[in-house]
């Protein structure tokens, strides 16, 4: 896995590469903890997201969980296999996917 960091503002993008699993979605997760002090809408880009095991759908809990209701997350550009297991696990109810 490999990422990518954006920052407008208050707003950060993190473009993701490669699968997330145990492997690698701590790694995953510091980044996301590190560099949200500010951040009222995170997106993750997942265009180039193979596969996401449970580990990763932990870190985008924990993310959703640490922005609080007030702030925003989004999940832009999953490819469809990974949309799949978003859909089984129901984020789709709470966060916003484009």
């Amino acid at each position: 896995m490999e990422f990518d960091l954006t920052r407008e503002d208050d707003k950060l993008t993190i473009t993701i590469s490669g699968e997330i699993d145990s492997g690698n979605a701590d790694e995953l997760e510091q980044c996301v903890l590190d560099n949200l002090d500010g951040v009222n809408e995170l997106i993750l880009d997942m265009k180039d997201v193979e596969y996401i095991a449970s580990a990763g759908l932990r870190v985008i809990l924990m993310a959703r969980k640490t922005l609080g209701k007030n702030k925003v997350l989004r999940i832009v550009n999953a490819q469809e296999n990974v949309m799949e297991i978003f859909e089984m696990v129901g984020f789709l109810e709470i966060i916003t996917f484009e």
